[in-house]
This record gives structure tokens, C-alpha cells and sequence, in this order.
């Protein structure tokens, strides 16, 4: 046979179909300006629709490249929902939002995503292994984003030289993290192609996870693309309807950002990577989950920081406050040390998990959402 059917495959016509439903359902709600709860939760219905459409495109590109090179790629796909979201977020005036959102989805790929994948995968595979060179690089690019937050944080403290100079400071700390970022792609890349379990997963009939058939190169990228791009209506629904809601439920400013709006906008990886996982394919799933990560803190936060400057009321600065500085440095610390010997077990995915709780706890109580 030939066409859109055998070249996209039938349980995909199905996922990007369910996708586009839920794209018009949440639409529907929003030219019919139902009330916010309606449209927020329509909203987060198509968010989870688009994952899994990324997740169905991730898995076949995983047979055409390296693990390395898919989590790049997903993960600059996988993070536009969250881009968008948080440019609606600081043109709406959500500074403290938007700034908890970021270091929240660093928090939810660390602990939750990663507690998560390692609970399934180590469950179900007894343990889950995977590059072990490859995934200190990432860990110890995470800990330099956790250097860069902190280093301008001590420095902007009164007393401090750079007191009253935080968005200075932070536009050029912004501008050197692109750069590190530039660098560690290629360098990440070649390092994880000289392990053997770098190459590409061929699919095999026997393979019952392999979806069938497997589809082109091309096709998979644009269908990639376009479940990523069109989430910028979706994200624009979400932030509309996200300060009614929340402000009628009563939820704190840093809990809307840190754990809602962070575990939305990433729930991409959220299947991705657990389903890698489940399969036994640690190195997909440790490349998805911590290259989102990465590319949030050395992309995403520095373009957002850049980005504020004409988009927002008051741009954006890289100073946190000291209870979210702390948990991220401690939660990248615990990731260290759990990659660092190339396997993970289920023990060490509740660990991150229940940190992860703790963590949402603290936050819980807070100034409220205003309308």
C-alpha cells in the first residue's frame, strides 16, 4: 500500500488524531468562553494529547539517530510549550510565576520525571543502566546552571558589589550560559556515540514495543514539529485561563509555578521518558530527561531573562529566592550521585520522588494568585 496511512502508520493516525481533538475541544471552550476551570483543565487535556504525540514522533526518530542526538532534538521540540507559556506568562505580569515555572521544570525533570522513569524502568527491568560518561557531563551541566544562579544571587545581596544590579548582571550571566550551551551540544553528541549502547534502536519484529511500520525521517520530523508548534495556542489558553482558576482555588503563586504550570508545560518528557524506561532503554530515557533539564537551565532561562527585557513589565533576573536556590542545588546534587555509576534502581527513583513531594509541600502555603 501507499499514501498517509503506511507512511505514518495506523496507531500514529490515531495519537496525532486524538491530538487534534483535543486541540479543537480545547478551542471549542475558549471561542465559547466557557468558565476558566473549563478552559484550564481543556487546556492541560490538549497538553497531555500533544505529549503524547511528541512521545509516538520521539519514539520513531529513536531509530533513526542516537539517544544523544533524539534528546537534543525532542528536547528543543519538548520545551516550546513551556517557551510559550512563559512569554504569555510575563506579558500577563506573572514575574514570580514565570521565574518558579523554571525552576520547577528543572526540579520536575530531576525528581519527578527521573524519580519516576527510574521507578518504572527499575520495576520493571530490575535496574535501569545506560551511559555512565555521558550522564555525569549532564549532571555536571546542571550543577553549572546551579553555580550561575547562585553566584549572582550572593553578588546582588546588599552589601554585595553588584547590589542593585541584578538585571544587569543577569543579562550577561544569561549571554555566557547560551554559549556554554552552543558547546555542549556537539561535545555531548560525540561523547555519548563512543558508548555502544549510543547507536540508534533498529526496530526488530520480534520487538513487541517497536511501533509499526516506522516512519520516514521526514514525516516524523514534521509531525514532530507540529505537535511542538501548535502548542503555542494551547500555552496562550492555559495562561489565560491559569489566574481565574488558580485564584479561585486559592493556590500560591510559587505552587502554580513550581509543580502546575511547570509539570504542564513538560509533560512531554514526562511520557517519553518514563516510556523509554519501562522498555529498558536507559539511554533515551536519562537523554530525554536530562537534556529538557539542561536546555532549560543553559536555554530557556537565559533566553526567557534576554527576552524580558521587551516582553515584560519588569525583565526577568536570575535571582532566585533562597528556598528555591536551595532545593535545585540540592536536588541536582542527589541526581549526581545517582547517575554516576551508569544504572539506577526503583529504591533510588522513590527517593527522588518523595523529595519531590517535599519539596511541592514547602510551597504549598504563599501569596495567593490575584485576578
Amino acid at each position: 500500500m501507499s499514501g498517509t496511512v503506511p507512511d505514518i502508520g495506523r496507531r500514529s493516525l490515531w495519537i496525532y488524531g486524538g491530538y487534534a481533538a483535543a486541540f479543537v475541544l480545547v478551542a471549542a471552550t475558549n471561542l465559547l468562553d466557557l468558565p476558566p476551570l473549563v478552559r484550564f483543565v481543556a487546556a492541560i487535556v490538549a497538553l497531555a494529547a500533544g505529549a503524547v504525540a511528541v512521545s509516538e514522533s520521539t519514539e520513531r526518530l529513536s531509530t533513526r539517530l542516537s539517544p544523544a542526538a533524539t534528546g537534543v532534538v525532542q528536547s528543543v521540540l519538548g520545551n516550546l510549550p513551556e517557551l510559550f507559556l512563559v512569554i504569555f506568562a510575563l506579558q500577563a505580569g506573572l514575574v514570580q510565576v514565570v521565574a518558579a515555572a523554571l525552576v520547577g521544570s528543572v526540579l520536575g525533570n530531576s525528581l519527578f520525571v527521573l524519580g519516576l522513569a527510574t521507578l518504572v524502568g527499575g520495576l520493571r527491568n530490575g535496574k535501569l543502566t545506560f551511559s555512565a560518561a555521558a550522564n555525569r557531563l549532564y549532571a555536571t551541566e546542571l550543577l553549572l546552571g546551579v553555580a550561575a544562579l547562585t553566584v549572582p544571587f550572593l553578588a546582588t545581596q546588599p552589601g554585595a558589589p553588584d547590589y542593585g544590579h541584578a538585571p544587569e548582571l543577569s543579562a550577561f550571566v544569561a549571554i555566557v550560559l547560551l554559549i556554554v550551551f552552543a558547546a555542549s551540544v556537539p561535545i555531548s553528541i560525540r561523547l555519548s556515540g563512543e558508548t555502544p549502547a549510543a547507536k540508534p534502536r533498529i526496530p526488530s519484529d520480534d520487538d513487541p514495543d517497536t511501533p509499526e511500520p516506522v516512519a520516514p525521517l521526514m514525516p516524523t520530523l514534521a509531525l514532530l514539529a507540529v505537535s511542538g508548534g501548535s502548542a503555542a495556542l494551547v500555552a496562550d489558553w492555559f495562561v489565560e485561563a491559569l489566574q481565574p482558576s488558580m485564584a479561585a482555588i486559592g493556590m500560591s503563586e510559587a505552587f502554580a509555578g513550581l509543580i502546575v504550570v511547570a509539570l504542564a508545560s513538560n509533560a512531554v518528557e514526562n511520557l517519553a521518558g518514563v516510556t523509554s524506561a519501562a522498555k529498558g532503554n536507559g539511554d533515551l530515557s536519562m537523554s530525554l530527561i536530562l537534556n529538557s533539564a539542561l536546555q532549560i537551565v543553559l536555554f530557556l532561562t537565559p533566553v526567557i531573562v534576554l527576552l524580558s527585557f521587551f516582553v515584560a513589565p519588569v525583565p526577568l533576573t536570575l535571582i532566585i529566592s533562597p528556598l528555591l536556590l536551595g532545593t535545585l542545588a540540592v536536588s541536582v546534587l542527589l541526581v549526581i550521585f545517582i547517575v554516576t555509576d551508569g544504572e539506577a534502581n526503583a529504591f533510588e527513583g522513590a527517593m527522588l520522588l518523595g523529595l519531590y513531594a517535599i519539596i511541592a509541600a514547602a510551597v504549598w502555603f504563599g501569596p495567593t494568585i490575584h485576578t
